[in-house]
């Protein structure tokens, strides 16, 4: 596959969240507004090319029977540094994700990249593929914050646009995350059937 496949694969194609449908649990929970989205995105693409880099150049030296577990020992690595990064320099969206940002370590996305990727390709081939699935991830994550921010809060990075009051307070719970969601696959998918 060709290094432009790879990391465009995981943009539209193969997005995490708008078409696998994996690592939902932070998507619904820190898209409430379009900031936490855009700390996690970034958080999560930190780790995830990171921890796709050093399968990649382990991988030959990795045995098959103890591999999950070294994975969740890079992963580990990666998110600790991510997690001490944002609260030492930003702290107040590291306290608005809370717990999400340490549960990185089992996200699916992240680990399996690793085990379906990283393991079986070379380094740049698996650092373009972190790239682009974190690009997938953070477009998929930033617009669904985007969305449930302006519709239930009235606002976009914090930024007044109108009256709360007139907001539709569900966008911010999760319900509105899967309103946000069904209705971006289904924005994708008539996209993709227009393309074809």
């Amino acid at each position: 596959m060709s290094l432009w496949r790879d990391f465009n694969a995981g943009i539209v194609r193969e997005n995490p969240v708008l078409r696998l449908m994996i690592g939902l649990c932070p998507v619904l929970a820190v898209s409430n507004n379009a900031l936490n989205a855009l700390g996690m995105s970034v958080a999560v693409a930190f780790v995830l090319t990171c921890s796709n880099l050093v399968v990649a150049a382990i991988r030959k030296i990795v045995p098959d029977e103890i591999r999950i577990p070294i994975f969740i020992i890079v992963i580990s690595t990666f998110v600790t540094i991510s997690d001490y990064v944002m609260h030492a320099y930003f702290p107040e969206i590291h306290k608005a994700l809370g717990v999400f940002v340490p549960l990185i370590v089992v996200n699916c996305i992240i680990l399996g990249r690793a085990e379906a990727f990283a393991y079986r390709n070379p380094v740049l081939n698996a650092v373009l593929d972190g790239l682009g699935m974190s690009l997938g991830f953070g477009l998929a994550l930033v617009s669904i914050g985007v969305v449930r921010e302006v519709l239930g809060a009235g606002s976009i990075f914090g930024l007044q646009l109108f009256n709360p009051a007139v907001a539709a307070t569900v966008m911010v719970l999760p319900p509105g995350a899967f309103i946000t969601i069904g209705f971006l696959m289904a924005g994708l998918n008539k996209l993709e059937n227009k393309v074809r």
